[in-house]
């Protein structure tokens, strides 16, 4: 499966922003799907998760209650709403997929990276 992620741009503390994943073939479903971001000189961070049929999530401590995950299996496609985003956030966010019915936050679980998209929180 090929991920082509989108929807970054630059927006303000307490800003939202929602970004896409879409996904290539025909076996997008046998996938759960994740975001892990990457600010400048850090290390890849898990972010979110979402099971194969989209009714299981999981989040990281850090975005809970302001980020939500979720899928649409007949258009290919993984969003990540984000609310209240804080300049701290400010990283290249990329979407995953991994070949098992339940997502992991641990990145060696995912087979497949989008090139990532650019999000910038102005304070």
């Amino acid at each position: 499966v090929q991920l082509q992620a989108s929807g970054g741009g630059l927006v303000q503390a307490e800003g939202s922003l929602r970004v896409s994943c879409a996904a290539s073939g025909r076996t997008f479903w046998r996938y759960s799907m994740g975001w892990f971001r990457q600010a400048p000189g850090k290390e890849r961070d898990y972010v979110a998760s979402i099971n194969r049929s989209g009714d299981s999530t999981y989040y990281a401590d850090s975005v809970k209650g302001r980020f939500t995950i979720s899928r649409d299996n007949a258009k290919n496609m993984v969003y990540l709403q984000m609310n209240s985003l804080q300049p701290e956030e400010t990283a290249i966010y990329y979407c995953a997929a991994a070949p098992m019915a339940q997502p992991t936050g641990r990145m060696g679980d995912y087979y497949y990276w989008g090139q990532g998209t650019q999000v910038t929180v102005s304070s």
